[in-house]
């Protein structure tokens, strides 16, 4: 007589609910396939809802997105910012648990799954996953995945901070630690993973949650990103100054003077590799940021 097989129990992997929350301006270039990809996740339909939150666009992102229906949850928020229309869409969220990805982002189809998993641990509070380039793209935008490399901002980093165009978080910790403060224009994640650390809680990375975005692919986008980041760190830092100094105790207080002369020699040198040329470009933008900011 045939032996039967005994059958290994099968267990059922109930996935959470989820609010994805696009933040969308002057976006018709991209909307398209970023909303595109989030029909396209493999995750049950009836456990997503997205949330599109148009910042008073003028271009012909409103009409792109009514090509979609009741795919997708359009709002308007006429403040304009990418923080203002993030709360736009907190406020409306119905579900406890909260994702976020960028307009001009394309997600994989797994994205989703991967990045919950690590909120099943009650003691992470926001998961951060991979941001590669959209392909095809040149050394510009390939050099975009070191400025968005999200592994060494959560692990690595002192202090870490998460990214919101690849970020998951519970609602609820959104509603204690606050939502983005408005006032800033860029760097709010940064800003509010700085509130959520002092309020004792913990981020993970997801390697295998992965979104596309599309990278500065010139040179003069590379610096107007590196201007960007340096005017929005010298707000971080008169928000947060005492903290910040109390995570570097010993360390010697950056000089955006000596960076700056610093990558400016290495621009001049004429260093054979491009990543170089491209650390120099993004380095002196980032310094001259944070001149003008301590200046204005």
């Amino acid at each position: 007589m045939a032996r039967a097989i005994p059958l290994k129990p099968i267990i059922a992997v109930i996935l959470p609910s989820v609010s994805v929350i696009v933040p969308a301006y002057n976006a018709a270039a991209t909307i398209d396939a970023c909303i595109t990809s989030l029909l396209r996740l493999d995750y049950p339909r009836d456990r997503v809802e997205i949330v599109v939150v148009d910042n008073a666009s003028t271009d012909d992102t409103p009409q792109i997105l009514a090509r979609f229906g009741d795919q997708v949850r359009v709002l308007r928020e006429r403040t304009r910012g990418p923080a203002a229309a993030r709360n736009c869409g907190l406020r409306s969220a119905t579900h406890a648990l909260v994702a976020m990805t960028d307009a001009d982002c394309v997600v994989d189809p797994q994205w989703l799954r991967n990045l919950v998993v690590p909120l099943q641990d009650t003691a992470i509070a926001i998961v951060g996953g991979r941001i590669l380039s959209v392909q095809p793209s040149n050394g510009i935008e390939q050099f975009g995945e070191v400025i968005h490399d999200h592994e060494a901002a959560i692990t690595h980093f002192a202090p870490p901070y998460v990214i919101t165009m690849n970020w998951a978080s519970r609602r609820a910790h959104l509603e204690t630690c606050g939502y983005f403060d408005e006032q800033f224009l860029r760097a709010e994640d940064v800003e509010l993973s700085y509130r959520f650390l002092r309020a004792g809680l913990r981020f993970a990375y997801a390697a295998d949650a992965i979104v596309f975005h599309h990278n500065e692919r010139t040179i003069v986008g590379l610096f107007r990103e590196g201007f960007g980041h340096g005017m929005h760190s010298r707000h971080i830092a008169a928000k947060h100054g005492d903290w910040l100094h109390a995570q570097n105790t010993g360390a010697r207080p950056p000089n955006p003077l000596r960076a700056l002369r610093r990558a400016s020699q290495e621009l001049m040198q004429g260093d054979p590799t491009k990543q170089s040329l491209y650390r120099a470009v993004f380095g002196i933008g980032k310094e001259l940021g944070k001149i003008v900011a301590a200046i204005a």
